[in-house]
C-alpha cells in the first residue's frame, strides 16, 4: 500500500513588523505626494496683501486639479478641466521669482482690456463693483509715478491673468510686474483651515494664549 505523502508546502514566513511599519510608511509618503501633486496642497498667508479676505497667519487649502491636472515642475497641462475665471483666488509662481507662491485674485483672463482710472477698476470698458477690494489711502498717485492707482488700457494676452490683491494700497500685483503665465497657476484657494494672530502671537506656555491667539471664527470659511 502507497503511503500518502503528507509533506505540506512550506507557507511564506509572515512579515516582520519592521518591514510592515516601512511598506506602510512608503505607501502614505507616495500617497501624500500624490495628493500634494494632484488634488489639494495646502500654503499659508505671509503677508497682508489679500486683506480683508487673507489675514496674515491663515493657512488655507487650493484645488489643484480644478485648473486641470499638470505635470509637476513642468506645468505642463495633460488633462484639461476649467481656466481660471475672473473673481478666482489663485496661487501661483511669482514671475519674478519662481521658487516663491504668491496669491492674488484674478481680475482679468485672456482677451480683457483692463484699466484703472483713480482707483477704480474697468474691465473691457466696464466698472467692476469689487467688494471684496480696500482701500487704505486716500492719495490718488498719478500715472506718471506709478501705476498703484491709474493704470491700463492694456490687453491681457493669451495664456495669461492679470491679478491683484484685495488690499489693493498695498499688494504688489500685475500692476508693477505684469501678468501671470497659466502654466504657473498652481491652483484655486477655496478654504481656510487653520488661522491664528501670527502678528501679536509671541510663543510662550501660558495655554490660555495659545487659546486666545488662534483665529476661531476664521477656521473654515469658505473663500470667494
Amino acid at each position: 500500500m502507497k503511503q500518502k505523502n503528507s509533506s505540506k508546502k512550506e507557507s511564506s514566513p509572515p512579515k516582520s513588523r519592521l518591514r510592515e511599519n516601512t511598506e506602510a510608511l512608503v505607501i502614505a509618503i507616495l500617497l501624500a505626494l500624490f495628493i500634494r501633486a494632484f488634488i489639494v496642497q495646502a500654503f499659508k498667508i505671509p503677508s497682508g496683501s489679500m486683506k480683508q479676505t487673507l489675514q496674515i497667519g491663515d493657512h488655507i487649502l487650493a484645488n489643484k486639479f480644478i485648473y486641470g491636472v499638470k505635470l509637476p515642475y513642468f506645468g505642463t497641462t495633460i488633462i484639461p478641466y476649467k481656466k481660471p475665471q475672473r473673481g478666482d483666488i489663485v496661487i501661483f509662481k511669482f514671475p519674478q521669482d519662481p521658487k516663491k507662491d504668491f496669491i492674488k485674485r484674478t481680475i482679468g483672463i485672456p482677451g480683457d482690456v483692463i484699466e484703472i482710472r483713480n482707483k477704480e477698476v474697468y474691465v473691457n470698458k466696464k466698472r467692476q463693483e469689487q467688494h471684496y477690494a480696500v482701500y487704505t489711502d486716500l492719495h490718488i498717485i498719478p500715472k506718471s509715478m506709478q501705476p498703484r492707482d491709474n493704470f491700463g488700457p492694456i490687453t491681457v494676452p493669451e495664456n495669461s491673468l492679470f491679478v491683484m490683491g484685495d488690499n489693493r494700497d498695498h499688494s504688489y500685483d500685475s500692476r508693477f510686474w505684469g501678468f501671470v503665465d497659466l502654466k504657473d497657476v498652481k491652483g484655486k484657494a477655496f478654504i481656510i483651515y487653520w488661522s491664528w494672530d501670527k502678528e501679536n502671537f509671541t510663543g510662550g506656555r501660558d495655554w490660555l494664549a495659545w487659546w486666545n491667539w488662534v483665529s476661531w471664527n476664521r477656521i473654515g470659511k469658505i473663500l470667494k
